[in-house]
């Protein structure tokens, strides 16, 4: 059974599909039954760029706790580059 969960969100990026680099402005994450992952349920993220369409699109499936770890790899990772640049600017500052 499908879950129906589905979370869309702009975004401004890019990512490498088949073609190529193509600029992304829309995400969707999903928690669902994967196609590809031998799990039961899955977090599937679909990058796009909604002007080019499906041809542009970047699918990933991550088990909930890869999911779980990307996303607080991604919260350091910002905290962190955060913090240095706001130190690189108050150096700059002085």
């Amino acid at each position: 059974m499908c879950t129906g969960i589905v979370e869309n969100t702009t975004v401004s990026g890019s990512g490498k599909g088949p073609n190529g680099w193509e600029l992304i402005d829309r995400a969707s994450v999903s928690y669902d039954h994967p196609e590809h992952i031998g799990t039961d349920h899955a977090v599937i993220i679909d990058f796009l760029n909604v002007v080019v369409g499906p041809d542009s699109r970047i699918a990933v499936e991550l088990t909930p706790e890869s999911a779980r770890e990307l996303a607080k790899a991604i919260e350091r990772s910002l905290s962190r580059g955060e913090s240095s640049r706001a130190e690189s600017n108050i150096v700059a500052a002085r």
